[in-house]
């Protein structure tokens, strides 16, 4: 088996691993209540940080073997997998859409595959390894940023999306490292390699943290498909750019690569907008059409302002007609009402002749 088809392998194992974690991490930003330290208390988020472990192991033992302009678009098959895998976990069905666009990204990366070249790369020099980091990490600042602006405007949607881009920039910034250290561990001891080990440290936990938080309030396929999406464009940027990582057959293999790429982004706003609708339609709360219920009756309005109270004070109190009422000094906050089995469509109201 050649290095490259095994880094293939180990990749699609790692997208497996990925997408698993992430239906539960979006399963429990769904049911758990905003807290700082409840996660810790839920056993499948300590699976899903395991998922992603082993799906960070595999794509280290990928990197190694291939190049980032092919390691890092395979994990764009982490939303492609998270539609059937949700069927499997949740029960979420696959509709006819969703299977349009995994077709489309299968086939968008199957062009990438075909036309990326396989020779070996140079490594990073420590300069470059810093200065990628350092970019990294204002890009990580400015986003947080916008999410926290986001969240202050009551605007989940461009919250969740900001802070899934940080997360694919903490992550394929991570793998730009990791690469670096895969292809120099024999000629680089422990101790010159710890700085670059923290700084993959530093952008693995801050990846998994902003993905976590992008999930609330955002859905699963949004926060999904921005940062796998711009996980692998940051990285093969790097590739490019600094690595010498090319395309077979000159600038007709390159622009082919580029049309995959376009096919596998169409593929993914397919995907994006079908997962979304199930998402909105799953968490849609149920009616009760029958039985016993409880009707959540909202409180009295505040008392009315001084100015106002005193403008009707010289008014006498008019009597209403009828039997007095007695009314308690407190109202609960809910009241059990019977609700009827079926209710008409018309309720007839009798007329005096």
């Amino acid at each position: 088996m050649s290095a490259l088809l095994a880094s293939v392998l180990l990749s699609l194992v790692s997208a497996v691993a990925y997408a698993a974690a992430a239906i539960l991490q979006e399963r429990i930003a769904a049911t758990t209540a905003p807290s700082r330290y409840a996660l810790l208390r839920r056993g499948r988020w300590w699976a899903a940080v395991v998922l992603n472990g082993v799906g960070a192991l595999l794509h280290v033992a990928a990197l190694g073997l291939g190049p980032l302009t092919v390691v890092q678009p395979l994990g764009v098959l982490t939303i492609v997998i998270a539609a059937p895998l949700a069927a499997v976990m949740v029960k979420r069905p696959v509709t006819a859409d969703a299977w349009r666009g995994i077709v489309l990204v299968s086939v968008g990366l199957a062009a990438i595959l075909m036309f990326t070249g396989a020779h070996q790369s140079r490594p990073l020099t420590d300069p470059e390894q810093y200065a990628v980091a350092g970019a990294a990490v204002s890009v990580i600042v400015l986003l947080v940023g916008i999410a926290v602006a986001a969240r202050g405007a009551h605007r989940a949607g461009a919250r969740s999306v900001a802070l899934a881009m940080a997360a694919g920039v903490a992550f394929g910034t991570a793998s730009v490292c990791v690469k670096a250290v895969a292809e120099g561990w024999a000629l680089t001891s422990l101790t010159a390699a710890l700085p670059v080990l923290a700084l993959i440290a530093l952008f693995a936990v801050t990846g998994l943290a902003t993905s976590q938080a992008s999930y609330r309030g955002g859905g699963l396929a949004a926060p999904l498909a921005t940062a796998t999406v711009v996980n692998p464009v940051v990285a093969a940027t790097v590739g490019i750019l600094l690595l010498e990582e090319g395309f077979r057959y000159g600038a007709p293999g390159a622009l082919t690569a580029l049309a995959g790429a376009l096919l596998a982004g169409r593929g993914l706003i397919i995907l994006t907008g079908t997962s979304t609708a199930q998402s909105a339609a799953e968490h849609t709360a149920p009616v009760e059409t029958g039985g016993t219920g409880t009707v959540v009756i909202p409180r009295p309005a505040a008392a009315p302002s001084a100015p106002r109270a005193a403008a009707f004070a010289d008014r006498a109190p008019v009597a209403a007609p009828g039997p007095r009422m007695t009314v308690p000094d407190t109202v609960p906050d809910e009241v059990p009402v019977t609700v009827p089995d079926t209710v008409p469509d018309r309720l007839r109201v009798p007329t005096s002749h």
